[in-house]
């Protein structure tokens, strides 16, 4: 397989956040296309000219532990296309069991992950608090809801839950935003399309062509559709809120990437809405079951210039060490992506330019996305995943390809970002959407999955070569919500201070590794790991070894460690 290509060392000092010279070992990215030999084979289904736009949306990615086993398995979803919709669907998803050596089997029929219709995106957590993760998937046309058993083994509840949604759903994600120990579910809506009066291909001129060459309509000139919040009642059934709670988006934009995260420092889950040729909404929780959206006055609705863009994937992190969550959002072709700074009271300010991301992402159009640190310094960097919605671009001399390659830049601890992105350049371009990020063998390295459109998936191993320490941790709630999700942890070794929080939905449609991953640089020991639970709960933990993944569990402390490789 594709192994990366050049490894350099360069040993060059860097000003922290507190003005003093740090030196560091910048060590070259190194990632490895391993999803063929490692049995990652079931190809996305789209259609190769997608002449309307649900054929060109699908595409996320998750990770989950279905049985418990300490090893992560594969999530990918499926798509699907006019005429296979018509006669019924595809399966939804495609479930991959990791197996010994590395490798994946696909368990999709035995799992009982048969549900067909449109898959778009997917979202990972115990909604039921029994200890085993469950799978939700977005679609065209309604949704899916499986309920682990036990072993991967799934059974269908969608109905019996009432989260069956409809009409064109995108993203989702998990968040406990009343606190009272229930997982509840967002789910963002695009366009209203429909299959059975569908547009002229190219006729109308405005909407339906791009550089002078017809595409796909839309999504401008298309009416949008609500957004959904399902309140987990916490018998297995949910109640849809949206409108009560404030979040139901009544101007019907085009809704994509959702992420919860405490933007503020409350205690609260707030939720951020990426909109697609709209503003996007940041709904700051009132602690009442109601929120208040804040985007606009708080300077994260638009761009730096003032612009609407066309948003697909979101991330929250802290690159600055600021103690305050940033928002990375990904953008259409001829916008930059946003690299929102968390300022506090004073709202956000777009850094993208200052930071140096937004010349090398202005000409792509972006999908998945995270902050991760790759190469374990302490320090959050960004990948992006890139491709391009209209195949007839191909056509265009000098215009803009379909196939995009993808972006990885490192964190310089100074506010900006170094591209480093050709030590991705091995790896074919392709027209890409969702991606999922997570430690699948348990090295301590965080991998990403990557979903193709028009083909099988990317499984990006990080074989990055570094000395730096670094540390897992898998929570278990038990006042809390059993997948911790909320959950806040703040690391302390020597002069690094980071935290994350357990998230369930984000990049683009997609659902990372529920556990958090810190990289600790030069330390081998956390001087000090605090965990604020959402039931408010906290704890805090001393002279914790380097080089482990923990099980904590709420209110017990350190249950299990197992040593990552040296």
């Amino acid at each position: 397989m594709r192994g990366l290509i050049f490894v350099f060392l360069l040993c060059i000092p860097m000003l922290g956040q507190s003005g003093k010279q740090v030196a560091t070992d910048a060590v070259s990215p190194q990632f490895e296309d391993v999803a063929q030999k490692s049995g990652l084979t079931v190809s996305h289904i789209s259609s190769v000219d997608k002449r309307y736009i649900v054929e060109s949306m699908s595409g996320g990615a998750g990770l989950i532990d279905c049985d418990n086993d300490g090893k992560l398995d594969i999530i990918t979803v499926n798509g699907s296309t006019l005429d296979h919709y018509k006669q019924g669907g595809d399966p939804m998803i495609t479930l991959y069991h990791q197996d010994a050596d590395f490798h994946f089997s696909d368990v999709t029929v035995s799992a009982g992950l048969t549900r067909k219709g449109w898959g778009m995106g997917v979202a990972v957590a115990d909604y039921d608090n029994d200890g085993l993760p469950d799978i939700y998937v977005t679609g065209y046309g309604g949704n899916a809801l499986y309920h682990n058993l036990g072993n991967c083994k799934f059974e269908d509840v969608t109905e019996k839950a009432g989260v069956a949604g409809g009409g064109f759903s995108t993203g989702a994600a998990w968040g406990d935003y009343d606190k009272d120990g229930n997982l509840d579910l967002f789910v963002s809506r695009y366009v209203h399309f429909d299959i059975n009066k569908l547009p002229p291909f190219g006729v109308d001129e405005k909407n339906c062509h791009f550089k002078g060459v017809p595409v796909q309509c839309g999504p401008w000139g298309l009416p949008g559709e609500s957004d959904l919040l399902y309140h987990n009642r916490g018998d297995g059934t949910f109640e849809e809120v949206s409108k009560k709670a404030g979040v139901d988006d009544p101007n019907h934009y085009y809704g994509l990437g959702v992420i919860w995260g405490d933007y503020d420092n409350d205690g609260w889950p707030d939720l951020f809405v990426a909109n697609d040729a709209g503003p996007n909404y940041l709904y700051r929780n009132k602690h009442d079951g109601t929120f208040e959206e804040l985007g606009m006055i708080s300077g994260i609705s638009l761009s730096g210039e003032g612009q609407a863009q066309g948003s697909m994937g979101v991330d929250w992190g802290d690159y600055r060490h600021e103690g305050r969550m940033a928002m990375f959002v990904t953008n259409f072709t001829e916008q930059p992506d946003a690299l929102y700074r968390n300022l506090g009271k004073d709202g956000f300010s777009d850094e993208g330019q200052h930071a140096g991301i937004s010349k090398p992402t202005y000409e792509l159009v972006g999908w998945g996305t995270a902050f991760f640190d790759f190469d374990n310094d302490g320090w959050d960097d960004l990948f992006e995943a890139n491709g391009h919605v209209y195949p007839q671009l191909d056509s265009i001399p000098g215009a803009a390809r379909y196939r995009e390659p993808m972006l990885l830049f490192r964190n310089k601890h100074d506010g900006t970002f170094e591209n480093v992105s050709p030590a991705l350049a091995n790896i074919p371009d392709a027209s890409r959407r969702g991606a999922a990020f997570g430690d699948l063998n348990n090295d301590g390295n965080v991998d990403v999955v990557v979903i193709n459109i028009d083909g099988p998936p990317l499984l990006l191993l990080n074989t990055t070569k570094s000395k730096n320490h670094r540390v897992l941790f898998k929570l278990v709630g038990t006042k809390s919500n059993k997948s911790a999700v909320g959950t806040r942890v703040t690391v302390k070794a020597g002069t690094l201070n980071q935290f994350n929080e357990v998230r369930a939905g984000g990049s683009y449609i997609s659902s990372n590794d529920p556990r958090l991953h810190f990289g600790l640089g030069a330390n081998s020991m956390m001087n000090e790991v605090e965990i604020k639970w959402p039931s408010g709960k906290v704890e805090v933990l001393h002279d914790v070894p380097a080089d482990f993944i923990y099980t904590i569990i709420e209110g017990e402390g350190i249950q299990q460690k197992t040593p990552l490789p040296h």
